[in-house]
C-alpha cells in the first residue's frame, strides 16, 4: 500500500486530442472534512487506508490539491436524453484526475464527482450536495456487494459551502474510481458532428484499453460493439433479477463496459410493481422497472447508430440481435438461483413468472420475500404457513407451491443445501430509501457519519446474517412511503 504521493498517476485520455476534453483545475471548496473513506475501495488504488489521519487528506479529495502526475480534465459527450438527442452534454461537475495503476497492473480513472463547474456546466453550478453524494456512496457499494458490475467509490469529502437546489444544501465531493469513464454518448457526439476520425480514435482507445483481445482483429469494431451488446444485456439482467431501478437510464449514463454508472434518483423495489418508478421526474414511466430491458436496447441501437461510420448496418443488427436472447438467458438463469434450482428446465419461465405476477397482487416485498423462499419445506404436506401468509390469494400459494415442491423434487436435492445456495444469492439488505434518508439526516443535521459508515459495511456483505442489524431488513416504515427522489438527487 502506498503513500498519497506514491499513488502513480497517469492519464492516458489526456493524451487524446483536445477535442475530446477540456483541460481544467478542481474549483476548491473551503474547510473540507472528510465524511466517510471506504477501506474496501482503497486497495483497487492501492492506498493506505492510514493516509486518512493526514491533515491535507480531505484537500486532496475535494481537488483543492492535486497529487504528482495528475492532469485534471472534463470528458465531452453527448447523449439522448428521456429520448431526445442533446448534442452537448460532457463531464459538467465531474473532473477526471487521471488513472492510476495499482500492484495488479489494474488501471482505475479517478474522478471527483461535485469539483466545479466545467465548460459542459450549462447552467449548473458544477456542485453536488452531501444528500446526492452519500446516495452515490452507499449504493455502488451496496450494487458491488451484490456482485453487479459498477463504478466504485473511495470517499465523501464535504464542506459547508452553500449549494442551491429545492433548498439550501452543504457541498461534497465523492471520489468516483472506475476501469472507464466513457460512455454511449462519448461515441454519439462525433457521430452527430460528422466527425469520424475522431469516432474512430476513440473506438481505439477503448478496444486497446480495455478489449485488448480484438486489437488486431480485421473485425475489431463489430465484435467490440457484440461485446458491449452481451455486457448491457447480462447488466439489465442482474438489474432486474435485484429488483434495482437506475432511474436515468439517458445515453449518457451507459458505460461503455456495461458498469452501473451515474447513480442519482435510483430505486431499489421494496412492494413488487413491475411498473415502479423511482424517478419522481419520470412520471410518464420512461424508466420504470419493467421498462430497462428495453431501453437498454434502445440505448444500444443509438450507439450502434453512432458506430456505423466504422461498422456495417448488418453487423450491427446481427449484435442487436443477440440482445434478447443474452438477456433472456440470463435473467431466466439469476431468477431459477433465486428459486435454488440447479438446472433448467422449459417449465421455470412460468413457475418465476406466476409467483411475480402472485407477489404483484400481495405487493409482497420483493427481497424479504425470496429471502424467506429459502425456508419452503418441500416435504409433501407442508403447508409453509409463513410464507402462505404473505399472499392475499391462499389458493393461488398452493396451487404455485405444489409445482415448486415437484420442480424441486426433480432435482432430488436436500431443503438444507438448497437453503445455503438461495442464501448466497437472494440479499438480505438492500440500500432501502428510508435507509439512506436516515443516514442522509443524521450527516446534514449533525455532522454525525456514523451511520454512513454502519451502511457501508452492512451492504458490503448483503447476504450475511447479521442480527445486530436485523431491523435494517424489515418493511419500511410508513414515514418512507413519502420519500420522494428526482433527477437532482
Amino acid at each position: 500500500m502506498r503513500k498519497l504521493e506514491q499513488l502513480d498517476f497517469d492519464n492516458t485520455f489526456a493524451r487524446l486530442p483536445d477535442i475530446f476534453h477540456s483541460r481544467l483545475h478542481p474549483t476548491p471548496l473551503p474547510e473540507p472534512y472528510l465524511v466517510s473513506f471506504n477501506t474496501n475501495a482503497a486497495p483497487l488504488i492501492g492506498l493506505d487506508s492510514s493516509e486518512t489521519q493526514r491533515a491535507d487528506f480531505a484537500e486532496y479529495f475535494i481537488g483543492n490539491r492535486l497529487l504528482p502526475g495528475c492532469e485534471p480534465l472534463a470528458m465531452l459527450y453527448a447523449g439522448h436524453q428521456f429520448g431526445h438527442y442533446v448534442p452537448q452534454l460532457g463531464d459538467g461537475r465531474a473532473v477526471l484526475l487521471g488513472e492510476i495503476k495499482n500492484g495488479a497492473g489494474e488501471y482505475w480513472d479517478v474522478q471527483l464527482k461535485g469539483a466545479g463547474r466545467t465548460p459542459y456546466s450549462r447552467n449548473g453550478d458544477g456542485r453536488a450536495v452531501l444528500r446526492s453524494s452519500i446516495r452515490e456512496y452507499l449504493c455502488s457499494e451496496a450494487m458491488h456487494g451484490l456482485g453487479i458490475p459498477t463504478t466504485r467509490a473511495l470517499c465523501i469529502v464535504g464542506s459547508d459551502h452553500r449549494v442551491y437546489r429545492e433548498t439550501v444544501e452543504t457541498a461534497a465531493v465523492v471520489t468516483r474510481i472506475a476501469p472507464s469513464h466513457v460512455r454511449f454518448g462519448s461515441f454519439e457526439v462525433f457521430f452527430y458532428r460528422g466527425q469520424i476520425q475522431p469516432l474512430a480514435m476513440l473506438a481505439d482507445y477503448v478496444i486497446a484499453r480495455h478489449f485488448p483481445h480484438l486489437i488486431d482483429a480485421p473485425d475489431k469494431y463489430p465484435r467490440f460493439f457484440n461485446e458491449v451488446v452481451t455486457r448491457t444485456a447480462t447488466l439489465m439482467a442482474q438489474w432486474q433479477a435485484v429488483g434495482f431501478s437506475h432511474g436515468v437510464m439517458n445515453t449518457d449514463n451507459m458505460s461503455i463496459l456495461g458498469l452501473t454508472f451515474d447513480y442519482g434518483p435510483f430505486g431499489f423495489m421494496e412492494n413488487y410493481d413491475p411498473g415502479y418508478i423511482c424517478n419522481h421526474s419520470d412520471p410518464a414511466g420512461r424508466y420504470a422497472y419493467n421498462q430497462q430491458p428495453q431501453i437498454g436496447l434502445w440505448n444500444l441501437a443509438c450507439l450502434a447508430q453512432a458506430l456505423t461510420p466504422i461498422i456495417s448496418k448488418e453487423d450491427a443488427e446481427t449484435a442487436l440481435k443477440n440482445y434478447a436472447p443474452t438477456y433472456a438467458e440470463r435473467y431466466t438463469a439469476l431468477m431459477g438461483q433465486k428459486l435454488g434450482l440447479t438446472q433448467t428446465s422449459k417449465d421455470d419461465a412460468s413457475l418465476i413468472n406466476t409467483l411475480l405476477d402472485m407477489m404483484h397482487t400481495s405487493h409482497a416485498d420483493y427481497t424479504n420475500l425470496f429471502r424467506g423462499l429459502s425456508h419452503f419445506k418441500s416435504a409433501p404436506g407442508e403447508k409453509n404457513a409463513a410464507l402462505r401468509d404473505q399472499f392475499i390469494d391462499r389458493t393461488a400459494f398452493d396451487t404455485w407451491s405444489e409445482s415448486y415442491r415437484a420442480r424441486l423434487q426433480r432435482e432430488q436435492g436436500s431443503d438444507e443445501e438448497r437453503k445455503i445456495r438461495m442464501d448466497k444469492v437472494n440479499p438480505k439488505y438492500i440500500l432501502r430509501n428510508h435507509l439512506a434518508q436516515t443516514a442522509i439526516d443524521k450527516a446534514e443535521q449533525g455532522r454525525d457519519f456514523s451511520e454512513v459508515d454502519r451502511l457501508l459495511a452492512l451492504l458490503q456483505n448483503p447476504f450475511n446474517e447479521q442480527p445486530e442489524m436485523e431491523d435494517y431488513a424489515a418493511i419500511p416504515p410508513e414515514w418512507a412511503r413519502h420519500i420522494t427522489v428526482s433527477c437532482s438527487s
